[in-house]
């Protein structure tokens, strides 16, 4: 589990009684002003360190996605999302056989 206080782990079903679907979780993140892109990531598939200068959010709606950062490691899993803050440098890959479904989302407002 990460233990920084500014990375937000949130787990579907906790703030909402809908079922998790794509559109219902990009609702969420768009209403709290985020841009959404939906990605599929095959197995094996691993991004190496890297920040971006824009606060984001990983999300899984399929697999199970392994986000690294500040030496801990969080796997994602469907319903799972990830806010990490602007310039914060992590990691992530893709665990076990089945590709990932993540929404990738980007703050603009």
């Amino acid at each position: 589990m990460i233990n920084d206080p500014r990375i937000k782990i949130e787990h579907w079903g906790s703030g909402s009684n809908d079922p998790l679907s794509e559109a219902a979780l990009v609702n969420l993140l768009e209403r709290q002003g985020y841009r959404c892109t939906r990605y599929t990531y095959s197995a094996g598939t691993h991004f190496p360190e890297h920040g971006h200068e824009v606060d984001k959010v990983d999300a899984v709606l399929k697999g199970q996605f392994k986000i690294s950062l500040h030496g801990e490691s969080v796997i994602l899993i469907a319903g799972d999302y990830i806010y990490i803050p602007a310039n914060t440098i992590h990691s992530a890959e893709v665990i076990g056989n089945e590709s990932v479904v993540s929404i990738d989302a980007v703050k603009v407002t």
